[in-house]
């Protein structure tokens, strides 16, 4: 293949005529313009948008980390960060990591070998000392609180929300209070299970472990908290549900178990996802494709490190 010296030797100019040419860069004659042109329609010349890229120092790349790209929480992030980097002319590169170490540490060398301009963690598997080390080859935003910590993130103070929603619950009458996670490690998980302990403790209520359910990610997992509940003696009379989606099953199969909602059992779920719509869960709102479009911005701007908390907002429904 020809490259941009073989076209100024065609061409009969210079080297940076071709690339002023190829870059559509002013000050180049119009004869001398169609000579190149010529010249690289003649040899089939395509440009390597690579090293353009390179020389610009910029990829217009943005790496997206999730640990599961079909799961309609993650899917509502991608489509806000989507959104966004299509109105700035970016591109997004999504990695999706089933919360397996070594696959988000491939994201995070993306970042250092500068195939990508910065990196979004929707989701974090790796421990924070991991993170650390590589924070100096560009920008890593994260998807929880990241307060004190010297990257940006957008997050929800999980700690605050479940606080809210225990009470929540608690006002309505319900001392047997469970809830269900999709895993217990993990910032967010973290906060939740402080909370719940500290809810508990607060108003001289018992602990215990039957009571959490961990692994609840899908409509499916929803039906295994039911199964479990069944063979229960003492069962919760409220669960909150960290996923619509789990909320979805969980109330789909208590139906077909003749477990009446709200009356032998209330669910409350997180995210407001059109399914808690249709099917009129209570649930805690989080706008999660404006989160997207805001972790993105952050991304752009990556010099700067800034924290923002997303507020959440009670939806009363039908299962509390």
């Amino acid at each position: 293949m020809a490259n941009i010296k073989d076209i100024a030797k065609m061409a009969g100019v210079s080297v940076t005529t071709v690339s002023r040419v190829i870059n559509n860069y002013p000050y180049v004659s119009a004869e001398k313009a169609e000579a190149v042109r010529l010249a690289m329609k003649k040899c089939n010349y395509q440009r390597n948008i690579n090293a353009v890229h390179l020389s610009k120092g910029k990829t217009y790349l943005i790496g997206v980390v999730v640990p599961f790209s079909n799961h309609p929480y993650f899917g509502l992030l991608i489509e806000g960060i989507a959104n966004a980097a299509l109105k700035n002319n970016y591109k997004l590169v999504l990695i999706q990591t089933n919360y397996e170490k070594d696959k988000e540490i491939e994201a995070l060398t993306m970042l250092k070998d500068k195939q990508i301009d910065a990196l979004i963690v929707c989701s974090r598997i790796c421990e924070w000392s991991v993170m650390e080390d590589y924070i100096e080859y560009g920008p890593i935003i994260l998807c929880e609180d990241a307060r004190g910590k010297t990257v940006a993130s957008t997050f929800v103070d999980h700690y605050k929300s479940f606080t809210a929603a225990l009470n929540y619950l608690y006002q309505k009458g319900h001392t047997r209070i469970g809830y269900c996670i999709g895993r217990r490690s993990g910032t967010n998980s973290e906060q939740r299970d402080a909370a719940y302990k500290d809810f508990l403790e607060e108003n001289a209520l018992s602990y215990n472990s039957d009571f959490i359910f961990s692994g609840c990610f899908n409509f499916e997992d929803g039906e295994k908290v039911v199964a479990k509940l069944i063979q229960q003696k003492s069962r919760p009379t409220a669960l909150l549900v960290t996923s619509d989606q789990v909320a979805a099953g969980i109330l789909t199969c208590c139906k077909e178990q003749g477990i009446f909602i709200p009356e032998d059992l209330a669910i409350m779920g997180f995210d407001n996802q059109p399914i808690s719509q249709v099917m009129h869960i209570t649930t805690l709102e989080i706008p999660l494709v404006e989160v997207g479009k805001k972790l993105f911005h952050q991304a752009m701007d990556g010099e700067n490190v800034s924290h923002e908390e997303i507020p959440v907002k009670l939806i009363e429904r039908e299962t509390v």
